[in-house]
């Protein structure tokens, strides 16, 4: 199972735009691929399914069919995780149901943490649900790559979630804050990977599910360009992009040597522009912009930038499979 999971501490990167589209790529390039929502406010989740559907999904009673059912026997202590749930987006697409309701896990989770240490067995299947989640769809499904969304902060949700990831790709919106926000996820993921370790040490003997590694290794960041293309607003894009590449490798690698000026940054990815006049109408028709048609309103310069949208989300999906499958899924799929 390869994991990917998108993360920045910072709200309202285009995050979760980020991976819908990269999933959707990796589903147009034949490529299996599950996308799991585990931000409890779901933006993946209403983005990828209607109205009617997510109703049905969030009824006034139980969520059987979210991530949330998954969790309620070790919630509510009576047994261990429920037979996942897959939604079916497209063929080659599935997604596991974000919840509101998931954010009642983090209590369990934030207790489960420190009880790991004394090798508590109830407290290592709390912690690692989420990747067990992952494996046990994965096995059943026969997806190649699982692509995750989670929320802007350190919570114990995100923990968890983070220890069950391969890779981090993080998306960044060149600013003060963003750079501020990396300065504190490189030293919190290498002491959660470190934490991790020590746990795995001290789990049960009888202890009998798969553990994940807990690796959370950086693949490298994607640049999500703001709107504003005054001469003001790309100046002061770039001030912040040129300070990216020292801050990225001081504080997210843990390396004293950042990459020689002028040169192109090995560890970003690539550059996504700002599609936000078509986020609307593939909002409305529940599709990616880059499968926009003219009967959606995609006419003119709007049909222009879906073909580039195209070009740009496939060079950056496929940029993404070499750094962290080394290409292989996409391989497979060809």
């Amino acid at each position: 199972m390869k994991t990917i999971t998108f993360f920045n501490n910072k709200s309202r990167v285009g995050k979760t735009t980020l991976v819908y589209h990269v999933a959707w790529m990796y589903a147009e390039l034949g490529v299996r691929v599950l996308i799991v929502d585990l931000d409890p406010q779901s933006n993946l989740t209403r983005m990828s399914l209607t109205e009617e559907r997510l109703a049905q999904l969030w009824p006034d009673g139980p969520h059987k069919d979210s991530i949330a059912g998954c969790l309620h026997p070790i919630l509510k202590s009576t047994g261990d995780i429920h037979l996942t749930h897959i939604e079916s987006i497209s063929a080659c697409l599935g997604l596991i149901v974000g919840d509101l309701e998931l954010s009642y896990f983090e209590d369990t989770l934030s207790e489960s943490w420190s009880k790991c240490l004394d090798g508590n067995e109830r407290a290592f299947r709390a912690t690692t649900a989420f990747y067990r989640i992952m494996d046990q769809a994965v096995k059943l499904n026969d997806y190649q790559v699982v692509l995750m969304d989670i929320g802007p902060n350190l919570g114990p949700i995100n923990r968890a979630a983070l220890i069950a990831s391969d890779h981090i790709i993080f998306p960044l919106s060149p600013g003060l804050f963003s750079l501020q926000d990396l300065k504190k996820l490189g030293p919190t993921l290498r002491d959660w990977r470190n934490a991790w370790e020590k746990r795995l040490n001290n789990k049960p003997e009888e202890l009998e599910i798969p553990l994940p590694e807990g690796r959370m290794e950086p693949a490298g960041y994607v640049l999500m360009q703001q709107s504003g293309s005054t001469d003001r607003s790309v100046k002061t894009f770039q001030k912040w992009e040129d300070q990216v590449p020292e801050v990225y490798a001081n504080n997210v690698l843990g390396s004293d040597t950042p990459p020689s000026m002028g040169a192109i940054d090995p560890n970003r990815i690539g550059l996504i522009k700002n599609y936000m006049s078509l986020m609307p109408m593939a909002q409305e028709a529940l599709k990616p912009i880059f499968h926009l048609k003219p009967a959606d309103g995609a006419i003119g310069a709007h049909a222009q930038a879906v073909e580039k949208c195209y070009t740009d989300f496939k060079t950056l999906t496929e940029a993404i499979d070499r750094r962290t499958v080394n290409g292989l899924s996409l391989q497979v799929a060809r």
